[in-house]
């Protein structure tokens, strides 16, 4: 008898723990699909050729120009190109009304949080690829997964809820920053990200 209250609690205690981890996320997170697709790998690959640089640019006093404009899109596809729904979304939408694309940007950060590309991409050299991960080479873009309560993409934690890593661009919390910093023996200051 003592030994089946042991086992029904600790069969309770794995149940709740594996519902938790399952069932939380899914509710913690809502799906919302960006307005329409982008496939980076034709636009960046042999096909197109384009750079990263040529779309997502600094400015002269150095920030980051993050999403490119309509107009950018606009000097390759002011009509259609491919039969592909998501151009002829842009062009008919976008392009010939002149409307700003309503991206849904995975990386968005507090608004007391100031991150500075220019410093750690052409100063310190850091590839994209270090902090996005193989984004630059996808074929589509993926769910926007919005979190309920603070409204900030899973980007920005990372797929894993528990924080665990598979890769070093899983993730953009103040400690990835911080361990970066340390692991390159660069000084850190709150007030240098944290405005």
């Amino acid at each position: 008898m003592k030994h089946q209250g042991l086992m029904m609690f600790i069969g309770g205690l794995a149940a709740s723990l594996a519902l938790g981890w399952l069932a939380f996320p899914a509710l913690l997170y809502e799906k919302i699909e960006q307005p329409l697709q982008f496939s980076h790998r034709v636009h960046a690959g042999e096909k197109v050729g384009l750079s990263c640089e040529e779309c997502h640019s600094f400015r002269p006093d150095g920030s980051f120009t993050g999403i490119p404009g309509v107009d950018k899109c606009a000097t390759c596809h002011s009509t259609r190109v491919t039969d592909s729904p998501s151009e002829k979304i842009l062009v008919e939408e976008y392009v010939a009304g002149s409307r700003i694309i309503p991206w849904l940007v995975y990386a968005r950060q507090p608004q007391n949080a100031y991150f500075a590309h220019v410093q750690h991409v052409k100063l310190a050299a850091i590839s994209c690829e270090r902090c996005h991960g193989p984004h630059g080479t996808s074929e589509s873009l993926p769910a926007y997964e919005r979190n309920r309560i603070s409204g900030y993409s899973r980007a920005i934690w990372g797929p894993n809820i528990s924080g665990v890593k598979s890769h070093e661009w899983e993730g953009m919390k103040m400690d990835d920053c911080s361990r970066c910093h340390q692991d390159h023996a660069v000084a850190e200051s709150c007030l240098a990200c944290h405005k």
